[in-house]
């Protein structure tokens, strides 16, 4: 399907609910993130180099006026919630593929087949 066709699908059907409720429910996953980077990630994988430039928090980390961390912590953010984002579109393709070449149901005989029953057991009667 070509990117432009996609776009125009996606475009004249969606709905403005289904984008506020995205929009809402993304601000609220943004924070879980923010959350995971700052009070699990930083204090667990990042220690050794924190105490290594003497600083506590991964926000506090300035070098001459500019403040390396809050960009380090926005870059971090960013790839995960790319990351999970990812793996969730991924996991619906995925479905939605499993769907699409999910057998149709076996059709039943047709009506000549029929007619060829019917005859046949009006012949052996």
């Amino acid at each position: 399907m070509g990117f432009l066709k996609e776009f125009k699908e996606f475009a004249v059907k969606g709905n403005v609910v289904d984008l506020a409720i995205g929009v809402i429910i993304g601000a609220a996953f943004g924070a879980i993130v923010s959350s995971l980077v700052s009070d699990v990630i930083t204090p667990l994988l990042l220690t050794p180099a924190l105490k290594a430039a003497n600083v506590d928090k991964l926000d506090a980390l300035i070098w001459n006026g500019v403040a390396y961390g809050k960009f380090l912590a926005a870059v971090i953010n960013f790839l995960f919630i790319a990351f999970v984002l990812f793996m969730l579109v991924k996991g619906i393709n995925k479905l939605k593929k499993k769907q699409e070449e999910a057998p149709a149901a076996p059709a039943g005989p047709t009506q000549e087949e029929l007619l060829a029953e019917i005859r046949d057991l009006l012949k052996n009667k």
